[in-house]
């Protein structure tokens, strides 16, 4: 039984783009890519973009390989759990390694936030363990409370990069009033009423929970679109101050050109002076300038700025290439991208 009617919802979906299948929404940029493949003679271009990173970062890329990328200051605490972990060995390693509850579980090849999982306990831990079929990682909580997603591109003769966009995040958080329950709180918001169902797997009877007037409940801590994240265009955050900033990290990163940041901030003023910020994730050429899910944004707009970056990736990777890095080869990256899809299925209905 639902709370809320699924024809509003419906149309809803079908009347903001966001939520449209990135296959329809790519529709214009696949031709693109086409383009570029033709020109560059190599459908795997894309991997020399991001050198350090397995195949550019577009598919099959370790999270925690490119962790290690990072300076450690930069990132919360992160430990590799492999498929197959006993529990023993894994609640040693997460002792040694001093992480403390709650913590984050993610995949180490991820898909779009697909199995990412706030864990509270140790049996929280254990269900997680048994159902993953493949390696993980476990990570501190980040104390901040914003997250914004910064696109960074530098070329490779040049000592400076640029932030072309930059999105901010909008948690799926509930307020409460006194009277209503959390999962009615949830039905009023069409944005959050489309995760009821995964939110009531995931809570359970805590949804009929009444929250006191004016308190807060967090309900996906993580800055994930699929899992109702408000995303809003804050490029006009970009100044020369941030971008040194940005620049003075990932000039740090061996080999990384073009990508996105996820960043959690305590506040933007201390963000801009290098202070209180922590890496979420860092994405290569599979980055979504995503700063095009603001609601405000049409369609068209969304092109644009995909092609824009499209291009920008497709100008890096030939100036590697000629600096030497090589192309995937087609027969390594067709098999790169079957062992994608077999991991896509593992996490995306984890």
């Amino acid at each position: 039984m639902t709370i809320y009617n699924r024809i509003p919802l419906f149309f809803h979906k079908i009347t903001h783009w966001e939520y449209w299948p990135y296959q329809l929404v790519y529709i214009p940029i696949w031709f693109l890519l086409v383009f570029y493949i033709i020109k560059a003679k190599s459908f795997f271009f894309f991997s020399a973009s991001n050198p350090s990173i397995k195949n550019g970062g577009f598919i099959m890329e370790s999270k925690k390989e490119i962790y290690d990328l990072i300076p450690q200051q930069y990132y919360p605490k992160t430990e590799l759990i492999k498929e197959r972990t006993t529990w023993p060995k894994l609640d040693e390693a997460r002792m040694k390694s001093g992480i403390q509850f709650p913590f984050i579980a993610k995949p180490d090849i991820g898909l779009r936030g697909s199995a990412v999982k706030k864990i509270n306990s140790l049996n929280d831990l254990f269900n997680y363990s048994q159902k993953a079929d493949f390696d993980y990682l476990i990570q501190d909580l980040i104390p901040f409370e914003n997250e914004v997603g910064i696109f960074y591109v530098r070329f490779p003769n040049e000592a400076k990069g640029k932030i072309t966009g930059i999105v901010s995040k909008e948690f799926l958080v509930v307020t409460g009033d006194g009277k209503a329950t959390i999962a009615i709180l949830i039905s009023q918001n069409p944005r959050y009423a489309l995760q009821y169902e995964v939110l009531k797997k995931e809570y359970g009877n805590e949804l009929g929970t009444i929250l006191p007037l004016g308190e807060k409940r967090n309900l996906v801590p993580y800055g994930n679109h699929a899992r109702g994240a408000k995303f809003v265009d804050g490029s006009d955050w970009i100044t020369p101050e941030l971008e040194t900033v940005i620049n003075d990290v990932c000039v740090q990163i061996p080999g990384f050109y073009f990508g996105r940041l996820d960043v959690m901030y305590d506040s933007l003023e201390d963000f801009k002076q290098g202070k209180n910020f922590s890496i979420v994730e860092l994405n290569g050429a599979a980055s979504e300038p995503t700063h095009i899910y603001d609601p405000k944004h049409s369609l068209f707009f969304a092109w644009k700025e995909l092609a824009r970056h499209l291009k920008y990736m497709y100008q890096i990777s030939m100036l590697n290439n000629k600096n030497g890095i090589p192309f995937l080869p087609h027969k390594v990256g067709m098999q790169e991208m079957r062992l994608h899809f077999e991991q896509s299925a593992k996490i995306v209905n984890f």
